[in-house]
Parts: C-alpha cells; sequence; structure tokens
C-alpha cells in the first residue's frame, strides 16, 4: 500500500487544473487560427498545448517514488527544454515552400508559442500562459491593421512568371513593357526549356517587380505582358506571404 500511495503522488486536483488551464488556452489560440483556416487549427493547436503540459506535470510529478532513493538526481527543466526542441518537427511541418513564396511560418511559430504555453500552464504559471495567450491574440488580430497602415505608401514585391518563345525579341518587349508601366525590376531570372526542337525553344522568366505607376494593377501589367508577341503564357505571383 505504501508503494501504491508513493505511486498516486502528484495525480490530483493540482495537476488537473493545469491541464484544463493548458486546455483552454490552447483551445483559445487554436479557435483564432482555425476561424482563419490556416494549415494547422483547433485540434492541432489543443492537443499540443495540452501535450506539452502534460510533458511539465510529468516531469515535475512523477518522480516521487524513486526520488529518495541514493544516488538519484533529476533534473525537471531537461523535459521543458526537450519540448521546445522538439515542437520544431511539428511546425516544420506546415511550412511549405513553392519557388519563392514562403507559407506557413506564422503557423509554425503559433505552434511554438502554444507548446510554450502548455508548458508554462503544466509548470503552473498559470497568469503567464493567459498573458502570453493574450498576447497571441494582440499579434494575430492587431498587428496586421497596423501592419497594412504603415506600409500602406510601401511599394510592394511580386513576382512574374512569363513563358516566351526564344529568337522572337520577346525578352526585350517584356522588359519594356514593364518598365513602361512603373514598375521596378528588382531579379531576373531565365531558364531555358528543351523542348526537343531548336525552333520552338521556350524560355521561362521569372521578374521581381516593385511598385507601379498611381492607378496601375498586376492584372493590367499581365493582361499587356500576355500581348506581347512571343510570350505564350503569364503568371502573377502573390507577394511573400509567411501566414
Amino acid at each position: 500500500m505504501e508503494v501504491i500511495a508513493e505511486s498516486m503522488q502528484g495525480q490530483g486536483w493540482p495537476q488537473l487544473l493545469s491541464l484544463t488551464v493548458a486546455l483552454v488556452l490552447c483551445t483559445l489560440i487554436g479557435l483564432e487560427r482555425e476561424l482563419r483556416q490556416k494549415n494547422a487549427g483547433l485540434r492541432t493547436h489543443t492537443l499540443v498545448g495540452v501535450g506539452a503540459a502534460l510533458f511539465m506535470v510529468v516531469s515535475k510529478y512523477a518522480f516521487f517514488d524513486v526520488i529518495d532513493d541514493d544516488g538519484i538526481t533529476l533534473d525537471p527543466s531537461r523535459v521543458a527544454a526537450q519540448i521546445a526542441s522538439g515542437i520544431g518537427f511539428i511546425g516544420a511541418g506546415v511550412i511549405f515552400v513553392r519557388q519563392d513564396i514562403v507559407r506557413g511560418l506564422t503557423t509554425a511559430a503559433t505552434i511554438w508559442v502554444v507548446a510554450a504555453v502548455g508548458t508554462a500552464a503544466g509548470a503552473g504559471l498559470w497568469l503567464v500562459a493567459a498573458a502570453v495567450t493574450a498576447a497571441h491574440y494582440l499579434v494575430a488580430l492587431g498587428y496586421p491593421p497596423v501592419l497594412r497602415l504603415i506600409t500602406r505608401r510601401r511599394p510592394v514585391t511580386a513576382p512574374v512568371r512569363v513563358s516566351y518563345q526564344d529568337g522572337r525579341g520577346a525578352l526585350r518587349a517584356i522588359l519594356a513593357e514593364v518598365t513602361d508601366r512603373g514598375y521596378a525590376v528588382q531579379e531576373v531570372d531565365t531558364r531555358r526549356k528543351d523542348s526537343g526542337d531548336p525552333d520552338s525553344a521556350l524560355i521561362d522568366l521569372v521578374l521581381q517587380v516593385r511598385g507601379g505607376a498611381k492607378g496601375t494593377r498586376m492584372e493590367e501589367l499581365a493582361a499587356a505582358l500576355a500581348g506581347t508577341p512571343g510570350v505564350v503564357s503569364v503568371r502573377m505571383g502573390e507577394p511573400a506571404n509567411e501566414e
């Protein structure tokens, strides 16, 4: 009976309350991501946070039956350190790179934060965990309008992908069309497609353009490029987005 009593230490209302706090706070963070239809939503964030809280509870309370033995020393902070490093595997899984556009960075960062909130709740730092949850909402919902206000007059950089027939002077016409509309070309990347017919070789062109004359839109530039002799296709990329 004494062994059973020792094994039951650390299993009570304080531990369950810590897990409940982690559940509530991480659910709130996951709800925000779910409503905005991000890669990782309500269930992922909730499970990550509650799991981190459980790891912390185990680290603090699960070794009472062996801690009194001679020669045994424990460092509860080791579990928290492993949570911080191990959560990176989940975060990396929601980051996608498509050509020069990176998506999922904010979601990965949110998973990292929710693991920290769960760890704090599991450690009994409920006020700190609640404050970080509130900080998440401030950053996720309050920062975008402020950022848009600050960067409203700043030119946007976006990729323009054009495929054109080689040997018809299309590149010169494309660059002229872009600059005539007030855009600044920051980067130019060309790749030759091997079509098997040297008379119909295609060139893939990626332009990083910035700015544009007042009143001009990227759709108008795309239409103008599509009408350029020798141009086969035009795709307008999206500005870099880390969500």
